[in-house]
């Protein structure tokens, strides 16, 4: 047999009559043998989706050290080590290691979760194989694994199949495919076989990544793996993103303290070498200077936040965040797009009661019930589901008073179905029940051309208000028996006698049917501050009608074509007034994502589920689909909403969960940032005045090691801490500038009180010792220090709740008594401090009363300007 590869299929399938696709294929209306399935199985690989293989522990690892303020410790740790500061380079290679572990534990465990995932939505496919070479031979079917798959097998599809690879038809019967993962189009597209096919038809394929929506076929596989349309469209997206939020955060904090970093240690040796004659033996002193301006409790304090935030979620919230920064990111989104189909709207329609004939109800239910019944079809397909459910819902008994006679099935040509029904009793008519598409079922109505004109025109009205209409009319006609009464038509043409001159019953109006928990979701996501805009591939007047019905205005509607010709500059001012973009395309979506995105004000995440959804995911801060996504929107996404299976799949509450979670992660982050960095440049500046002012150095780097030990071991409960409410209600993002601002006001601040604490010092020190010594001295900073970073810690947390959370309690509690008690204890020789006269406590306290007082009021300032 001949063999031909996936991508050699596919292209050229146009063009070729059925049988010469066979031929090229190597395979026949029968199927392959087991033995040229197996071959082929060898030499195309199996059919998955090409997958990012889960990292190793090791580039795991090597990919967290890519982190700014990881590079920068090592830095520093490096300095430190080249100067015998061995102490202070130990410490900070310690807390690099502990960073990289926790954080590529927590990406490890997403990877898992995810593998998990895959592993629930695996599927089946029916396939005819032959056991040998023998042309006689009958073929049997197999229910196997889509991975087995091979070009030139044979496959049937039913209701509810997934299309398991790319395949062209060989025969069908009614078949209807969902392809919204591709299109975005809610509406079941019509397929059918066509043996001479034109150029860019494609009624006769059906791609992977759709499903049956109706009807049933047989097809012959063209691609598999990698060389599938699905395949394609991953692949489009495979570049890295550019930088997202947190990055964007991460690498402007960074740079700014970077800066001062390098310009510090300069300034400490000239300053020290100009005015008190010292050269290198301040070396270690500057470089104990730049490590306290350093947040290096940071790494670990980002990954434990976001890591334990992403835990929580996972296991109480069924939300897997596959990229630890992620979470962030989506505490930090102020729009949110969102696709239609599959997100707010379920693959599946619904009755509109309020715009439907009860009349026409009635008996669309009949003809549905019916025609399932009498022409032996598996199941309803998603309109007859639909009306049935309502009917019955309404009157159970509906079903019951008629006796079926025969029925002609729905047929994507005629786009008609006709049931024929006899009351009980009524033993000389039957009753057609017809119902259809709107011009195919007026045509075959008795009507003159004022009244099929209004009725169409009504039908217009009501598409166009993004309803989805199926006419129904009936006939009463003689139960004698004679050829006219029903079924004549085969393989979807002609028409009978007897659907002529009907009566119009009226219409059956459906919308999308709304995902349960959207229109709460949407409401939430309003109250969190975070605006929602709807891009969709659907028509616009459906994607209208969806968010009215959500409880949300459209305002202005925009389709895809209105976008080719505007700038980039001019798509983002319009894609900041518009809630609705229809008719898109993929790469429309992530246009508009991308626009929304630019100036780097903004967070934009995006909600979908499809294939045609991949490059919008990529192109956003921080992609998120739900659990029964396609496998390549979930390998895309950086959140995944997978509900336990007792829950709906498209729960989008999880949305409001993930966001809450990250504000929290995030709220804790920014605290510590605030606390630390205010802390630390306080201290500089006070070190760098008290070198300038005094003969000796104002602290031992030994004493600015165990200091900032004390201080960085007391912070990491700010990785536990719980913000305050106010703190949740708008997205939390980390601004360079608002940080700058806020840590040059309060350190400042701080440094006056370090400054007061020189005076307190010479004053208790001069009236019980005579003129300060260097351990006193040392001593009594020390103590200053920890006791105004307890006063900061407590002080300066996220918004204003009045109670503080029990870890960060315990770790002021804790810092407070070191810092009174270590001087005391015989610890205090080796570290170069002496204990200290008690009325320099009595000074402290009131220097500490006046620095809470300010720090008070200058923090209600600054809240009321935020």
């Amino acid at each position: 047999m001949t063999d031909t590869a996936p991508a050699d299929v596919a292209a050229p399938s146009s063009g070729r009559t059925t049988l010469q696709l066979l031929r090229s294929l190597g395979s026949g209306p029968r199927g392959l043998t087991e033995a040229e399935a197996e071959r082929r199985l060898a030499r195309h690989g199996e059919n998955v989706l090409p997958g990012t293989r889960p990292l190793s522990w090791p580039l795991l690892a090597a990919r967290s050290l890519r982190d700014p303020f990881t590079v920068v410790l090592l830095c520093l740790g490096l300095v430190s080590a080249t100067v015998a500061a061995w102490g202070t380079a130990c410490v900070i290679l310690v807390l690099v290691a502990v960073s990289c572990c926790l954080r590529s534990a927590g990406e490890r465990r997403a990877d898992s979760a995810m593998a998990g995932l895959r592993e629930l939505v695996a599927t089946t496919a029916t396939v005819l194989r032959r056991p040998g070479a023998d042309e006689t031979a009958s073929p049997a079917e197999h229910e196997l694994p889509v991975s087995q798959l091979v070009p030139g097998d044979v496959v049937r599809l039913g209701p509810g199949d997934l299309i398991p690879a790319d395949v062209r038809l060989l025969r069908a019967q009614g078949l209807t495919v969902q392809q919204a993962a591709f299109t975005g189009e809610s509406v079941p597209a019509d397929k059918r076989p066509v043996d001479v096919p034109a150029d860019g038809e494609s009624a006769h394929l059906c791609f992977q990544g759709g499903s049956v929506a109706s009807g049933s076929a047989s097809a012959v596989v063209l691609a598999t793996g990698a060389g599938t349309r699905f395949a394609a469209a991953h692949r489009t997206v495979g570049a890295e993103r550019g930088a997202s939020a947190f990055d964007r955060s991460v690498h402007g904090i960074s740079w700014t303290l970077i800066r001062f970093m390098l310009l510090t240690p300069p300034l400490v040796l000239m300053a020290g070498a100009a005015l008190r004659g010292r050269g290198l033996e301040t070396l270690p002193f500057a470089v104990a200077v730049a490590v306290g301006l350093t947040p290096e409790m940071l790494p670990v304090i980002v990954t434990t936040a976001l890591a334990r935030g992403s835990a929580l979620l996972a296991r109480t919230h069924g939300v897997i965040v596959k990229r630890l920064p992620a979470l962030h990111d989506i505490g930090a989104v102020d729009i949110l797009c969102v696709d239609k189909t599959g997100t707010l709207t379920q693959d599946r329609p619904a009755v509109d009661p309020a715009r439907t004939d009860p009349d026409a109800l009635h008996w669309a239910a009949v003809s549905a019930w019916w025609t399932l019944q009498l022409a032996d079809l598996p199941t309803a397909d998603a309109l007859d589901e639909a009306v049935i459910t309502h009917a019955l819902a309404k009157d159970p008994a509906v079903t019951e008073a008629y006796d079926g006679i025969t029925a002609l099935p729905f047929d994507p040509v005629r786009r008609l179905a006709t049931a024929v029904v006899r009351r009980p009793g009524a033993l000389g008519t039957v009753t057609l029940a017809v119902k259809g598409s709107v011009e195919n079922v007026l045509e075959r109505c008795a009507l003159d051309d004022a009244e099929r004109a209004s009725l169409l025109a009504r039908a217009a009205e009501m598409s166009g208000d993004g309803l989805r209409l199926l006419a129904v009319a009936t006939a009463e006609r003689p139960a004698r028996h004679r050829p006219g009464i029903l079924p004549s038509p085969s393989g979807g043409g002609g028409s009978t006698a007897d659907e002529r001159g009907l009566t119009f019953t009226g219409f059956v109006a459906f919308t999308d049917a709304l995902v349960p928990t959207a229109a709460q979701a949407l409401r939430d996501l309003g109250e969190r501050g975070v605006t929602v805009k709807v891009i969709t591939g659907d028509h616009p007047g459906t994607a209208a009608r969806a968010l009215r019905d959500l409880g949300l205005a459209p305002g202005d509607i925009h389709t895809a074509d209105a976008l080719d010709a505007l700038t980039d500059e001019e798509l983002a001012r319009l894609a900041r007034r518009t809630t609705v973009f229809a008719r898109c395309t993929p790469a429309h979506k992530a246009r508009i994502v991308t626009a929304l995105r630019a100036g780097g004000e903004t967070t934009v995440g995006f909600l979908g589920d499809g294939v045609n959804d991949l490059p919008a995911l990529r192109a956003a801060d921080v992609g998120i689909c739900p659990r029964d996504a396609v496998a390549a929107a979930r390998d895309a996404a950086d959140i995944v909403l997978a509900q336990p299976a007792d829950r709906p799949g498209k729960d989008l509450t999880a949305i409001g969960h993930a966001i809450t979670a990250g504000r929290h992660s995030s709220g804790n982050i920014a605290t510590y940032l605030r606390v630390t960095l205010s802390s630390n440049l306080g201290n500089v500046i006070a070190m760098l005045s008290a070198g300038l002012l005094l003969p000796f150095l104002p602290m031992l780097p030994a004493q600015v090691l165990a200091q900032n030990l004390c201080f960085d071991a007391a912070q990491l409960s700010f990785a536990f801490d719980r913000p305050a409410a106010a703190a949740l209600r708008r997205p939390t993002t980390l601004r360079p500038r608002d940080f700058l601002r806020f840590i040059t006001g309060f350190g400042v601040l701080n440094a006056a009180a370090d400054l007061a604490t020189f005076g307190v010092l010479a004053l208790a020190l001069r009236s019980t010792a005579g003129p300060a010594d260097e351990a006193a001295f040392h001593s009594g900073w020390f103590t200053e220090n920890l006791l105004t970073q307890a006063l900061v810690m407590l002080l300066l947390r996220t918004g204003r709740a009045p109670r503080t959370p029990g870890p960060v309690r315990w770790a002021v509690t804790s810092l407070a008594v070191v810092g009174v008690v270590l001087p005391l204890t015989p610890a205090a020789h080796p570290l170069g401090m002496t204990p200290l006269p008690p009325v320099y406590y009595a000074l402290l306290a009131a220097v500490l009363a006046l620095y809470a007082v300010a720090l008070t009021a200058v923090k209600r300032r600054y809240v009321r300007q935020a």
